[in-house]
């Protein structure tokens, strides 16, 4: 069963990685280094290595990466998520998902006895505001299903397990609105769908709606929500005829409806918008492309985000960032002061960078995250 379930997961990425050659290939090799070009210090975040099955926890003091542990993984990884009260994280692998405690150092205790929680064999997933629910999805299964969480044990309330059947199974990334009032799953060609969410029932999911892919042959990769709920935000490939063809789709939220911006899309300046990360002020949204049309070497957009009178409007930043080779997720620290990035093809894994007060990033963390390859495919930061 699970050899069925990973060439589903495999068979899902086909459609959405035309034109994307090479993502299964091994990591290449980096040196780990730091550039200490800041005196600032970050939270805690942890980085999921695939191919040597590891979690690695860092934190960055002074300037310096700091590797807190690493921990080996029951099984092999797939995501991994970070609840909201900081207390657990947890772990989806080939063999269902696992919870650990998260001490004060940000170590980790794996919990209910090593055993898994799930038997699902979630390929995106993330725990709502409440820290009372895990939102997951299989890739193949054609559903998000929500896990009911005792938010001080964090082990399962109930052993019953809601599920809302999707548009299409080619599940890439989903994300929970951060008032909780919507869960959105970015599905490949299927497009994106919306599904209302209410986090004090027993059932919480409602009827759903589902926004189209913007070009022909395009596919939705990535979804995030604005801090302040104000923008849904969609990375799609195949948004313009221009050669690094991935976009930016912004929507306004108001009162249930969900209405494109009229400049969007965005270019993302790349292929493949794998990652998206609105900052927590609001005031910026970064896009993680996992390559471009010149080469293998992720590149990370930025815009800035401004209102007027409820009207929306998104500025690119004037410059792009470089990360390392096929970069797929980002995440922000505790602090609000840092970006990382993880790079898939290493060259380095993790790539880490500061904000100043006009958006723009500055590197000062480039580092391997195991002995390569490793394959590092997963972020997750305290919150």
């Amino acid at each position: 069963m699970k050899v069925a379930k990973w060439l589903l997961l495999l068979a899902a990425m086909v459609p959405v990685l035309t034109g994307c050659a090479s993502f299964w290939d091994n990591s290449t090799s980096s040196t780990s280094t730091t550039t200490s070009t800041t005196t600032l210090s970050s939270g805690i975040f942890y980085v999921l290595n695939v191919e040597t099955e590891q979690i690695v926890a860092y934190y960055v003091s002074a300037g310096t990466l700091t590797k807190i542990a690493s921990y080996t993984t029951p099984d092999v990884p797939v995501t991994l998520a970070v609840a909201p009260n900081n207390d657990h994280l947890y772990l989806s692998t080939a063999s269902g998902i696992y919870v650990y405690t998260i001490g004060s150092t940000g170590a980790l205790t794996i919990a209910n006895s090593g055993s898994v929680i799930s038997s699902d064999e979630a390929y995106t997933m993330q725990v709502d505001t409440t820290s009372g629910w895990l939102i997951e999805a299989v890739s193949g299964d054609a559903q998000v299903n929500a896990l009911a969480l005792n938010s001080s044990t964090g082990l399962l309330s109930s052993t019953t397990e809601r599920s809302i059947t999707l548009y299409s199974s080619t599940i890439q990334q989903l994300a929970i609105s951060p008032n909780n009032d919507y869960v959105f799953v970015a599905m490949g060609t299927g497009g994106t769908q919306i599904i209302p969410f209410t986090s004090t029932n027993s059932n919480p999911f409602g009827s759903t709606s589902r926004l189209a892919v913007y070009g022909s042959g395009g596919a939705a990769l990535s979804v995030a929500v604005d801090p302040s709920e104000r923008l849904l935000y969609i990375g799609e490939t195949a948004v313009s005829s221009s050669t690094n063809s991935g976009g930016l789709r912004a929507f306004k939220i108001s009162s249930g409806s969900f209405s494109e911006l009229s400049a969007s899309p965005f270019a993302s300046q790349g292929l493949a918008p794998y990652s998206i990360l609105p900052e927590a002020g609001g005031s910026y949204v970064y896009v993680a492309n996992r390559q471009t049309s010149s080469g293998s070497t992720g590149v990370i957009a930025g815009f800035t985000v401004a209102s007027s009178s409820s009207t929306y409007t998104l500025t690119a930043l004037s410059s792009t960032y470089t990360a390392g080779t096929h970069t797929v997720a980002l995440a922000e620290d505790s602090t609000d002061q840092f970006l990382f990035a993880v790079n898939y093809g290493g060259s380095y894994d993790l790539t880490g960078y500061t904000f100043d007060s006009a958006g723009a990033l500055t590197t000062v963390v480039q580092s391997t995250t195991g002995t390569d390859p490793v394959e590092a495919s997963a972020i997750a930061a305290q919150h």
